[in-house]
């Protein structure tokens, strides 16, 4: 297991936020930063609140590096319509973030894991790449001999979350499709996020 994997938690303190809506967030018990000055409050500046805006989003999507995250900035910029609209639209048509809202994976990191280790099928051909772009009408499905593994199915049958209508998805068949790109008020976070503070803080 990785260190980002280990210590992923510990974002959720850090910004005080429970980041992916789950029960188990230490931020339940601990509504302050980790550390021994973590129960002093300060106001943010104008920039923190920038690199806040940003390592949320970043931390949401399974702690995507800055590099790619810049990259995904970059690509909204050169398109055409509202960059933060088009950010969000890069990080959701991201195959890893279709398997966890499908529900194929409890959590974004092991959204990525699943995605890497051969189970899904996309189009009928086997992809592995957690960063791959779908498009408006792809099909992904768990390959056959994956469709029975404990964490799949226990997965499917969480109560924590519901599959939001930018996707369709049949758990008995083990297959979804992505049906369109959604807007920011689409997404279901489960805190708020600001992708146009995030445009502010690389805009500088």
């Amino acid at each position: 297991m990785t260190k980002r994997l280990e210590s992923k938690y510990k974002v959720n303190r850090r910004l005080g936020v429970n980041l992916w809506g789950r029960g188990k967030s230490p931020i339940a018990k601990k509504d302050y930063p980790p550390g021994q000055h973590g129960q002093r409050r300060r106001k943010p500046s104008d920039f923190g609140m920038q690199l806040m805006a940003k390592q949320k989003l970043k931390a949401y999507y399974g702690n995507i590096g800055e590099k790619q995250f810049r990259h995904y900035y970059e690509e909204a910029v050169r398109r055409r319509g509202d960059t933060s609209e088009t950010l969000i639209e890069l990080l959701e048509r991201r195959l890893d973030a279709a398997v966890y809202r499908m529900k194929f994976a409890i959590t974004p990191f092991a959204a990525r894991q699943f995605v890497s280790h051969n189970h899904l099928l996309v189009n009928g051909k086997r992809v592995n790449i957690p960063s791959y772009q779908l498009r408006d009408g792809d099909t992904i499905e768990v390959r056959e001999k994956s469709k029975q593994l404990a964490v799949l199915l226990d997965a499917t049958q969480s109560a924590e979350r519901d599959v939001p209508e930018y996707l369709e998805v049949d758990h008995r068949a083990m297959k979804g499709r992505f049906l369109r790109a959604p807007k920011p008020g689409d997404v279901p976070y489960p805190v708020q996020m600001d992708p146009h503070v995030v445009v502010e803080f690389y805009s500088r």
